[in-house]
């Protein structure tokens, strides 16, 4: 069976974080802890699937998170063009990884039924829960559907050959990660299933989360995805760019052929 290719395209990052931010019950709560923001393309041969689309300066500029790039402009290193990209698998649809829908309107997007049901909600009146979301993205995502472009998956999903959908929930309701085939074995778009490795490798939840069940069982599932551990690739571990080798661009690494270094946690019991 033939394999794809996966690439994580860095479009932005953020200092001046802490511990706390990350982890739930660190010990360390007040140290400093920086973030990475990613896409992700899935090549084989003539076939593309861009995962998530990031966000946009106008959106940077209302929440006071400036980005490196437009997430179309990171995709010219490897050739595409937002016009291009005709599947989108959107994991959830949280501000940093839907908020770049509108610059892809050719594409169809697939979600779970349970992301645009908590998105358009009962739930969204609630402050807390409403604050990743962005009204206009969500809007986006039902225009979508009212234009016959959502595929609705409920838990388990093929995309293409080689590429399938689970629902996790725990960070958001619907949130979804993606299992692709690759060279190195069936790999793991964890998406924000697990912000960091450490967050699933010392089994330490994100603060950000509707159920956090879902979430600590969620990382059990991630592990049983993958071929190996070390390719579940986390949504926002700076690490990422330092495990895998650059490709096309100093914001693009490889990802199908595995890390090319060791990862610096240990498990915690009961959680490979």
């Amino acid at each position: 069976m033939s394999t794809w290719q996966v690439h994580a395209l860095k479009y932005g990052d953020r200092s001046g974080r802490t511990r706390a931010d990350s982890f739930v019950f660190d010990d360390n709560h007040d140290a400093p802890h920086d973030i990475d923001y990613f896409i992700w393309v899935l090549r084989r041969g003539d076939d593309v699937i861009l995962v998530d689309t990031g966000y946009d300066q106008a959106e940077a500029a209302a929440r006071g998170r400036p980005i490196r790039a437009d997430p179309t402009a990171v995709l010219a290193p490897l050739g595409l063009r937002a016009a291009d990209i005709t599947t989108v698998i959107v994991t959830h649809l949280h501000y940093d990884h839907a908020g770049g829908l509108h610059l892809f309107p050719n594409a169809s997007l697939h979600m779970q039924v349970a992301e645009m049901a908590y998105a358009t909600g009962p739930c969204m009146c609630h402050d807390t829960l409403k604050m990743p979301f962005t009204a206009g993205h969500v809007c986006e995502a039902v225009r979508r559907l009212f234009a016959g472009q959502v595929v609705f998956h409920d838990g388990d999903g093929e995309v293409a050959e080689g590429v399938t959908v689970h629902r996790i929930g725990g960070h958001s309701r619907g949130l979804q990660s993606v299992r692709v085939r690759t060279e190195a074995g069936w790999l793991v778009l964890a998406s924000d299933a697990t912000h960091f490795y450490e967050n699933i490798w010392r089994g330490k939840p994100f603060p950000i989360v509707v159920d956090l069940e879902d979430m600590l069982n969620g990382f059990k599932t991630l592990e049983r995805l993958a071929s190996r551990r070390d390719l579940v690739i986390p949504g926002h571990d700076p690490l990422v760019m330092q495990l895998f080798p650059r490709d096309h661009a100093d914001h693009i690494v490889r990802l199908d052929r595995g890390p090319s270094g060791q990862i610096p946690f240990q498990s915690v019991s009961g959680n490979a």
